[in-house]
């Protein structure tokens, strides 16, 4: 399974990985039974190849699995390089990176490969908060996530985060809200993508929530989730989209300029004024 974000759409799919290099959240099942590891060059070739001879009208590269950055810096900087010489009309190359794997890389390593092409990295905060960061085994604290987003903004990148609206349960969602909108905002994120829980069966927090030591917030409790983590984003500028197929409530908007409308909006959910997503639509 090849997952990417929505905006690649229209992109062509490099898988360059296989799997994500840390692959220990509880909520995702994506790769449960797939052991990571990188591609061979020679197949990688082969996909680029095919490319060039047929995806001249795509302009936009998007290098899959789960964290393509984790890509040692120099096997990185020769596949940009060929994919620079031999799909030349490419003009944006993305990835998913973890922070972890930005870490790892400086600065100005980071510089290289936007020299080389990559402009847009995607990371997936989930929560600002320590202990929901911790109870997901995300891997990194909020301290650590904020010293990667900072780093890929330093480099010239463009940084996208997801945060996961529920992923604190009922018990930590005020929590959730408040120290999300907070760490967002000290990322500097140029765009913010809001989804909402849907637990799979496969995933240790599906098992949770069966045992009852885990309880999902449910529509309302969503919506005034989200409606207090956008007022704590104090970001000048970004995208926020709520429009992934698993929200109830689709929002695709700037802040702070249009801050006072989103709120307005939500209240007007929470009123029964505005129509929502009903459960047989949500998706992931």
């Amino acid at each position: 399974m090849i997952i990417r974000p929505p905006s690649e759409a229209d992109s062509i799919i490099l898988q360059v990985t296989v799997g994500c290099s840390h692959n220990k959240c509880t909520f995702c099942g994506t790769y449960k039974d797939v052991r990571f590891r990188l591609k061979q060059d020679e197949v990688v070739d082969q996909d680029i190849d095919f490319a060039a001879t047929y995806c001249k009208r795509q302009k936009r590269v998007f290098l899959a699995d789960g964290d393509a950055l984790i890509i040692p810096q120099r096997r990185l900087v020769d596949l940009l390089t060929r994919i620079r010489r031999k799909i030349p009309w490419v003009n944006r190359i993305s990835l998913y990176g973890n922070a972890k794997s930005v870490l790892l890389k400086s600065t100005e390593e980071l510089q290289e490969l936007k020299n080389l092409g990559l402009d847009r990295v995607y990371m997936g905060l989930e929560s600002g908060s320590d202990r929901i960061l911790q109870n997901i085994r995300k891997g990194a604290d909020a301290a650590k996530m904020i010293r990667a987003g900072q780093r890929v903004r330093e480099a010239g990148l463009f940084l996208s985060l997801t945060v996961l609206l529920g992923i604190g349960g009922t018990e930590f969602s005020r929590e959730h809200a408040v120290e999300t909108g907070w760490v967002v905002s000290a990322m500097s994120a140029n765009q913010i993508a809001v989804l909402t829980l849907m637990l799979l069966p496969n995933t240790e927090l599906y098992l949770l929530e069966k045992s009852g030591k885990f309880t999902t917030p449910n529509q309302e409790e969503m919506l005034r989730e989200l409606r207090l983590m956008v007022e704590n984003i104090t970001i000048s500028r970004a995208q926020f989209q709520a429009n992934h197929a698993s929200n109830y409530l689709p929002i695709n908007c700037r802040l702070s300029r249009d801050k006072a409308m989103v709120l307005t909006a939500i209240d007007q959910a929470l009123s029964g004024e505005k129509r929502l997503t009903p459960e047989y639509l949500r998706a992931l």
